[in-house]
């Protein structure tokens, strides 16, 4: 499948790993018994892929660069079979005997996530890579069937979707089981010695974050004549909310997640501004500013920009009372330091990290694999669906125009699927291209997403 993601949004994860070396139905879910989670007698942990696009196979050449005992993919599962066959050649090449997935264990369509699941047992772990739209169904699954989970940002691309999300992340808990999910920055050494010694006062009371992603745009191009509308929009998911909840979450939210982690807070309210430039930028906009603000009245600024020809970062920033940190001075190396004043000049540093910083896509994962093994406590998938309304609330904002808490937004009933557990290919499309074959951008003050 041609892929919609742009050269930077690729080197935001797998080039990375190169380089570096509230909730409704729970109670129905709770009755299930709870499973034996941790790994089985011939200490062997079997995956399942399910959504086998770049994100989906670079995981599982993260869990094979665990150690503590063997892992294996086990199966695979995704709506189109040149992406499925496409990502077990490339693993097959690569890992040899780590891939065993017959004809047998390869899933297509849209039910096919539950036939991977239910191939695995107690102690394996799903691997949900496909996109947001499907996080939430798909999770509530693998919760169901006993299995332990890993899954990508983001999680869920509306409020409902979240709130089922948090669900079964609740069940999850009452059945100990083990989870990881995509926020690979939690697990990084630099951020959290950075972090740690900003929570112990080194800047003094923070009162303004900032995060950008700002760089080249997202293209989407016209939907050639007699394709199917579904299919086209999911092969170009970045550029439909309904697909991926939008880039301004997909791709942002890891910031959005690490400067609320610096706050220790999440924001209790946001407005925004965008716009559009590009008319291949779906039903997106190609540019959001958000102004959060957390309870005590401090702020968290956003900028995510993907234009031609204009200035381009990708880095984190706090600012307190007593000076200010860079919290991510690049993707593939944070740097990480911190200042006596808001300058950010190396007469004014006091501290930096110093060093390279340990692959947080590896640790992460090893942390799972442990956690399964040794049947201790790992699970983050309330932090991940938290951090889903917390950048939700931001996209909600600046589509809609309007002012926005978080209150309203987890408690919406906006929906852009009202029923996606049974979309099929032949379902209407969510979101309808105009009659110039140009998907119409959000209209603050008209659009609804609250």
């Amino acid at each position: 499948m041609k892929t919609t993601e742009k050269p930077r949004e690729a080197a935001s994860r797998r080039l990375f790993l190169a380089r570096s070396g509230e909730a409704l139905g729970a109670s129905a879910l709770a009755a299930l018994a709870a499973p034996n989670v941790h790994a089985a007698e011939n200490n062997t942990i079997k995956l399942a892929l399910i959504g086998c696009g770049g994100r989906g196979t670079g995981a599982v050449a993260d869990a094979f660069a665990a150690t503590g005992g063997p892992v294996r993919l086990h199966a695979m599962a995704d709506l189109f079979d040149g992406r499925l066959q496409g990502s077990l050649k490339a693993l097959a090449d690569a890992y040899g005997a780590k891939v065993d997935v017959p004809p047998e264990r390869r899933f297509l369509g849209f039910d096919a996530y539950r036939k991977a699941i239910d191939s695995l047992a107690p102690g394996d772990v799903a691997i949900l890579t496909t996109h947001a739209a499907f996080r939430p169904l798909q999770f509530e699954y693998a919760v169901r069937k006993g299995v332990n989970v890993f899954m990508e940002k983001s999680f869920a691309v509306d409020a409902p979707a979240v709130r089922r999300l948090l669900a079964a992340a609740e069940v999850s808990e009452q059945k100990k089981l083990k989870v990881g999910v995509g926020f690979m920055w939690r697990h990084s050494d630099a951020r959290r010695e950075a972090i740690r010694r900003i929570q112990d006062g080194a800047i003094g009371d923070i009162h303004t974050l900032r995060i950008y992603r700002v760089h080249g745009p997202v293209h989407c191009p016209k939907r050639p004549a007699g394709a199917n509308e579904i299919a086209f929009q999911i092969q170009h998911p970045n550029s439909f909310t309904w697909v991926s909840s939008g880039f301004f979450i997909d791709w942002h939210c890891h910031n959005v997640d690490v400067a609320c982690w610096a706050k220790g807070a999440w924001p209790v309210a946001a407005q925004g501004m965008g716009g559009r430039v590009y008319a291949e930028a779906g039903n997106q906009f190609d540019h959001y500013t958000v102004e959060y603000t957390f309870a005590d009245g401090t702020k968290l600024l956003a900028f995510s920009r993907h234009m031609h020809g204009c200035w381009e970062t990708y880095a984190d920033y706090a600012h307190g009372s007593r000076g200010s940190a860079i919290l991510m001075a690049t993707l593939g190396d944070p740097q990480p330091r911190i200042y006596k004043s808001h300058r950010m000049v190396p007469e004014d540093q006091i501290w930096e990290y110093g060093k390279p910083d340990p692959n947080p896509y590896h640790a992460e994962w090893q942390l799972l694999l442990d956690a399964i093994r040794n049947d201790t406590p790992h699970n983050e998938a309330r932090r991940a669906g938290e951090a889903d309304v917390a950048a939700l609330m931001g996209r909600m904002a600046t589509h809609t125009g309007q002012y926005v808490t978080w209150d309203q937004a987890i408690k919406s009933d906006f929906q852009f699927v009202s029923d996606i557990d049974n979309l099929t290919f032949e379902s209407p499309a969510p979101i309808r291209e105009g009659p110039d074959g140009i998907y119409p951008a959000p209209l603050p003050g008209l659009t609804k997403e609250i």
